[in-house]
C-alpha cells in the first residue's frame, strides 16, 4: 500500500481557553496551552475544565490540544503532575509536552507525549533516542539548519516540530542558567527573569569598550514564512508559533498568516495535506509585521546570517512610516505615503537612543495631534507605527470563521425523503422525515429552493459544497419540513463526528530500554529529582549530575551556551578575519562581569559564571 500523503500541523499558542478557541477559529490544526502547574510558562496556567473546553472545540475540527507540562519537577512536585495528567486525559487533552524524564517513570494514562525544545533536541542521536522511549513528536531545536534538519528527518519516525514564528531564546533551550544563576528564578521551572533582553556592554581583555549599554543577547524575532516549504521539504511536520504570553490580537493576526501561507502549499504541493477539517475566511488581511516582533530574521535556518540581532530595544518598535518634517505646539507633520489613524501608536528613538511613544488623538492627513503635550521630536525624526488601530479594531471583533465542506444529498423513501450529509473526512449520516410527496407548481422554481433552504447552514461549522437532488420529480415540500430535516442532519453529523474523533495513541517504549547517547550527564542534563536520575540509569547512564538548579557548589560554568556568537557580531571571528588573535571578551551589566568563552569547532558561544542565589536539592543516591 502506498503511504499516506504527510500532514501538516499548524501549532499555535494558547494563553487561554478563550485564545485557544480564537486560534483554533482562525486555522489551527493544534494548540498548546499550560496546564494548571508546571508549564515552562509560569504565568499562563489553566484550570483542568478550561482545557476540556478547548478541547471540546479542537476537537469538532480535528485539531488537537497539547498541554505544556514542561518545567523540571522536584521530588515533592511528581505526585501532583501524575494527578494533573490523569485530569488533564480525563478532560481530553490530546498530548503532553514534557522536558522531565522523570514522568516516563510514571503510571501514566495512555496520552501521547511530546518531547519539548527544552529538551535541547539538535542532533539525530538524540531525537532517535527520544522516539525509542515513547515520545512521538519532537520539538527541534530552533538553531538548526535545513541541512541539519534533513539529516535529522532521514533517522526518525517520530513527528518533527519546528519553530517558525515568535520570540528567539539567544540560548539552547533547557542550557540557560543566567537567570537562576542571578535572580534564583529558573528558565528550566518556568520563571525565566529574561536577562538577556537587557542593556549590557562587550569589553575586551584590556577593558576596551566595544559596545557599550546595548542589547546585546536580544535577537529579533523568528519568522519562517519564506521558508515553510523548504522546511516540509526538509521533514517538519508541525509548524510552531511562539506566543502563550502575547496577546489575542497576535495570536489571530499570526496564525490567519500561516494558515494562509501552508494551505498555499498545499495547493501548489497536493501531495502534502491538512492535518485537520475545514477552511477558513477572515474579515482581515493577516499581516504579522503589524503584530508584537523586534524585527524579522529566519535565524540559521538559511546557515549564519550577520543580522540576527536586535540591538536597539527589545521593544516592539513597529513600522517605518515617514519623518517628523515640521513641530508646532500641539500638532507635528510627517513626511509619509501612509494613512495615521486616530488612536495610531508611534514610537521614535529619542537623543539617548532610547525608545519613546506617543499616541495620536486626531489625524488630518499627515498632520497629527498626538495625545501627549511633551515629547522629544525634532524636525527629520524617524518614526515607526506599532499600533495601527484600524487592523486593530478589525481584531477585536469577530474576524475569522472556519467551516468543514459537505456533500448534502436529498433522495426519496418510501414514506417521504432521506437528506445525507458527508463531510471532508469522509463521515457520512443519513436523516429521514416522512412527507407526501405532491409534485410543485413550477418545478424550476421548486428545485431552486430546494437547493436555497439545503445551503442554508447558518452558524452551523460545516458549509455546502455540493447539493445533489437524486429525485424522480420536483417534489413541493414546505420550508418548515425541509429546514427541520437539515436542522436533524446537521446535528446528527456533529454527534457522529464527536464521536469518531480519536486521541493519537501513545508510542510504546523500545524494549530492552534504548541506551542514551552519552554515558555521562553534567548538571547540563538538568536531572532535578530521583526519577529522573532511575529514568537515565535505566537508559545505561553511569555518571549523573544533578541540575544546576539544585544549587550545589560549583565554580564556573556555562550559565548560556548560543549560536549567537558576539566575536561574529563584532567582526572578531578568527574565520572571518585572517590572522586575527581576539582576546577574552567580558560581557558587563552595571558590576556584574560575566567572561565569554568560543567554541569555534562548534560555533558556540559560552556565556560563564558562578551560581549567586539558589537552593540545594537532596537527591537520593541509587540503592540508597
Amino acid at each position: 500500500m502506498p503511504s499516506p500523503s504527510p500532514a501538516l500541523e499548524l501549532l499555535a499558542p494558547a494563553k487561554n481557553a478563550e485564545f485557544g478557541i480564537e486560534a483554533i477559529n482562525h486555522g489551527a490544526d493544534a494548540v498548546y496551552i499550560g496546564g494548571p502547574a508546571f508549564g515552562a510558562r509560569a504565568n499562563a496556567g489553566n484550570a483542568v475544565a478550561e482545557i476540556g473546553r478547548l478541547a471540546a472545540h479542537a476537537h469538532r475540527y480535528s485539531a488537537r490540544v497539547l498541554v505544556a507540562l514542561n518545567t523540571i519537577l522536584d521530588d515533592s512536585e511528581i505526585e501532583q503532575a501524575q494527578r494533573i495528567v490523569r485530569q488533564l486525559y480525563e478532560a481530553g487533552a490530546d498530548a503532553l509536552i514534557v522536558q522531565d524524564m522523570g514522568l516516563l517513570e510514571l503510571e501514566l494514562p495512555p496520552i501521547q507525549l511530546h518531547a519539548s525544545t527544552q529538551t535541547d533536541n539538535r542532533s539525530a542521536a538524540k531525537v532517535r533516542f527520544l522516539e525509542q522511549v515513547g515520545f512521538s513528536q519532537i520539538v527541534l531545536a530552533r538553531e538548526l539548519s535545513l541541512e541539519q534538519i534533513r539529516d535529522i528527518a532521514a533517522q526518525t519516525a517520530a513527528t518533527l516540530e519546528f519553530f517558525v514564528h515568535g520570540a528567539l531564546c539567544v540560548s539552547y533551550s533547557g542550557q540557560c542558567y543566567v537567570s537562576h544563576a542571578h535572580t534564583g528564578r529558573s528558565a528550566n521551572r518556568g520563571e525565566c527573569s529574561q536577562m538577556c533582553r537587557l542593556p549590557l556592554s562587550l569589553v575586551d581583555g584590556d577593558g576596551a569598550m566595544i559596545a557599550r549599554d546595548s542589547h546585546l543577547l536580544s535577537l529579533k524575532d523568528n519568522n519562517q514564512s519564506a521558508n515553510l516549504r523548504a522546511l516540509a521539504d526538509a521533514g517538519i511536520r508541525s509548524f510552531k508559533i511562539e506566543g502563550r504570553l502575547k496577546d489575542l490580537s497576535y495570536v489571530k493576526n499570526v496564525t490567519a498568516h500561516y494558515r494562509t501561507e501552508l494551505d498555499r502549499i498545499m495547493t501548489e504541493a497536493p501531495h502534502y495535506r491538512p492535518s485537520s477539517a475545514g477552511r477558513c475566511s477572515y474579515t482581515f488581511t493577516p499581516r504579522p509585521e503589524k503584530s508584537f516582533n523586534r524585527g524579522f530574521t529566519d535565524y540559521f535556518v538559511n546557515d549564519r546570517q550577520e543580522t540576527i540581532l536586535s540591538p536597539d530595544t527589545p521593544k516592539f518598535a513597529g513600522e517605518p512610516i515617514g519623518r517628523v518634517a515640521r513641530i508646532e505646539r500641539n500638532w507635528f507633520e510627517i513626511q509619509s505615503a501612509v494613512e495615521i489613524h486616530n488612536g495610531d501608536g508611534l514610537a521614535y528613538f529619542n537623543a539617548a537612543n532610547e525608545l519613546a511613544g506617543l499616541r495620536i488623538n486626531r489625524a488630518e492627513g499627515n498632520r497629527l495631534f498626538p495625545a501627549e503635550s511633551e515629547h522629544q521630536l525634532t524636525v527629520g525624526t524617524q518614526l515607526l507605527r506599532n499600533r495601527d488601530q484600524v487592523f486593530e479594531r478589525l481584531l477585536e471583533k469577530k474576524s475569522a470563521q472556519r467551516r468543514i465542506g459537505i456533500h448534502m444529498a436529498l433522495s426519496e423513501t418510501a414514506d417521504g425523503f432521506a437528506l445525507t450529509l458527508t463531510d471532508e473526512e469522509g463521515v457520512t449520516i443519513t436523516a429521514t422525515m416522512a412527507q407526501p410527496k405532491a409534485p410543485a407548481q413550477n418545478a424550476e422554481r421548486a428545485v431552486a429552493t430546494l437547493r436555497e433552504q439545503l445551503g442554508k447552514l447558518g452558524n452551523t461549522q460545516f458549509v455546502a459544497e455540493q447539493i445533489a437532488l437524486e429525485l424522480t420529480d420536483a417534489w413541493f415540500i414546505p420550508a418548515s419540513v425541509l429546514n427541520a430535516l437539515r436542522r436533524d442532519a446537521v446535528a446528527q453529523l456533529e454527534a457522529v463526528r464527536a464521536a469518531a474523533y480519536r486521541r493519537p495513541p501513545r508510542a510504546a517504549a523500545a524494549e530492552p530500554p534504548a541506551q542514551y547517547p552519552e554515558d555521562e550527564l553534567s548538571y547540563l542534563g538538568n536531572v532535578y529529582n530521583n526519577l529522573a536520575r532511575a529514568f537515565y540509569a535505566r537508559h545505561g547512564v553511569s555518571v549523573i549530575a544533578d541540575a544546576f538548579e539544585c544549587g550545589n557548589e560549583r565554580g564556573e560554568v556555562s550559565l548560556m551556551i548560543t549560536k549567537h556568537c558576539l566575536r561574529y557580531s563584532f567582526n572578531l571571528c578568527p574565520k572571518q578575519v585572517k590572522g586575527i588573535r581576539p582576546d577574552p571578551l567580558l560581557l558587563m551589566q552595571g558590576k556584574e562581569k560575566m567572561t565569554l568563552r568560543f567554541d569555534c569547532k562548534r560555533c558556540e558561544m559560552h556565556v560563564m559564571g558562578k551560581m549567586k542565589v539558589g537552593r540545594r536539592l537532596e537527591i537520593r543516591q541509587e540503592g540508597s
